[in-house]
C-alpha cells in the first residue's frame, strides 16, 4: 500500500516540488489548497497543472481549523508537510497581523489536528533561516540563538517552537528544517530574484525598459527548491524527529544576482535597474549564511545547483515564457 503524504501549500513553488518528488516515489499526494485557487486553476495550480490528475486537493485555509481538523480526518496521512504561509517578508512589515495570522495559527492548527487525529504521522514544518534576522554569528547552525527582524521571521520563530513543543511535551515525530533562501523558476513574482528574471524577460521583450530594485548590497544565501523539498523528505525518513539547517554555505548579493541576470541575457545591467528606497526594507538582517553539516552527516544531503545556473535556469525560464532567446532582444521598430 503506498504512503500518504498531506501538504499544506501543495500549490507554491515548495510544494509543486514536493508532490512532484513524493509521485515519484509511489506516494498517495493530497494537498490543501485555498478554494479560490479551485475556482482559477489556470492561475492558482500553475505549477501542479502537470500532475493534477495525479493528486487530491482539498479546499481549506490553513486559519481555519476546522477545515484543517477535517482534511486531516479524511486523509489519515503517514506524513505531512506543513508548507502554507504568507512567505513574503516585505509584505509582513505592510500587514502583520495576517502574517502572524497565517503562519502561526496555520501551523498550531495542523499541528493540533494531526496530534488528534493522526498522532503516528509525521510532520515537517518549514521553518526559515529569516528567524536568526539579527545574527550573532556566520554562519548560523542549528544552535544559533533566533533574532527575527521581521514579523514573518517572528512567525516562523513562533512556528518552530510551537513544533518542537508539540514533540517534546506529546511524543510526535515532528521536525522542522530551517531553510534558508531557495529558489526556481516557480517562484513567486513578488520575490527580488523572480522580479529580476521576470524583469529582464519583459525587458528583452520589449515590454519594459527598466527595472526597480531595493537594496543592492542585502546578501542571501540562495539554493534551488527541488533540491530543498529532498531535504524534507529526508527529515521525515529519520527514526528520530528533529530539526536540520538547510542552506548553501554560501551567500550572494543582490547586486551579484543582478550582474549574472544581466550578462546571461546579454543586457548592460546599470542601463535598466534603479533603486528606489520605497522599497527598502524597515529592518535588515545581518549576513545570513547557513551551515547543513548537520543535514550533510545525518541526511546526507547536500545543495548540487551552483548559483550561477540557478540564476541562468530562472532567466532562461522566463524568457521562454514570453517567446524570447536571452541575449537576443526584441526589435524595435
Amino acid at each position: 500500500m503506498s504512503r500518504r503524504a498531506l501538504i499544506t501549500g501543495i500549490a507554491g513553488q515548495d510544494g509543486s516540488y514536493l508532490a512532484e518528488l513524493l509521485l515519484s516515489k509511489g506516494y498517495e499526494v493530497h494537498g490543501l489548497v485555498l478554494r479560490v485557487e479551485l475556482e482559477d486553476p489556470s492561475h492558482g495550480l500553475s505549477r501542479i497543472g502537470q500532475i493534477r490528475d495525479q493528486v487530491h486537493l482539498h479546499a481549506g485555509d490553513s486559519t481555519s481549523f476546522p477545515r484543517i481538523y477535517e482534511a486531516m480526518g479524511q486523509v489519515q496521512p503517514q506524513e505531512c508537510y506543513h508548507l502554507a504561509a504568507q512567505s513574503f517578508v516585505s509584505y509582513s512589515f505592510d500587514d502583520e497581523y495576517s502574517t502572524l495570522n497565517v503562519n502561526i495559527n496555520g501551523t498550531h492548527y495542523a499541528l493540533a489536528a494531526m496530534k488528534a487525529l493522526a498522532p503516528a504521522c509525521r510532520f515537517f514544518f518549514a521553518a526559515s533561516g529569516e528567524m536568526f534576522g539579527k545574527a550573532e554569528e556566520a554562519p548560523q547552525t542549528e544552535t544559533t540563538r533566533f533574532h527575527p527582524r521581521s514579523s514573518y521571521g517572528i512567525s516562523k520563530a513562533c512556528g518552530f517552537e510551537l513544533t518542537r513543543n508539540y514533540r517534546e511535551a506529546y511524543g510526535l515525530h515532528a521536525s522542522s528544517g530551517i531553510l534558508f533562501n531557495h529558489e526556481s523558476p516557480r517562484r513567486g513574482y513578488e520575490f527580488v530574484t523572480r522580479k529580476i528574471t521576470s524583469g529582464i524577460a519583459r525587458i528583452l521583450a520589449g515590454q519594459a525598459t527598466e527595472l526597480r530594485l531595493g537594496n543592492l548590497e542585502a546578501k542571501r544565501d540562495w539554493g534551488h527548491a527541488r533540491e530543498y523539498v529532498e531535504a524534507m523528505w529526508l527529515m521525515l525518513q529519520q527514526p528520530e524527529p528533529d530539526d536540520y539547517v538547510i542552506a548553501t554555505g554560501t551567500n550572494h548579493s543582490v547586486r551579484e544576482f543582478v550582474e549574472l541576470a544581466f550578462e546571461h541575457a546579454g543586457l548592460e545591467w546599470q542601463k535598466h535597474v534603479r533603486t528606489s528606497t520605497e522599497l527598502l526594507r524597515p529592518a535588515e538582517g545581518n549576513v545570513l549564511l547557513g551551515d547543513a553539516s548537520k543535514a550533510r552527516a545525518k541526511l546526507g544531503w547536500q545543495p548540487k545547483t551552483r548559483f550561477p545556473e540557478l540564476v541562468k535556469e530562472m532567466v532562461e525560464a522566463d524568457c521562454r515564457a514570453l517567446g524570447v532567446a536571452a541575449g537576443q532582444a526584441a526589435t524595435v521598430n
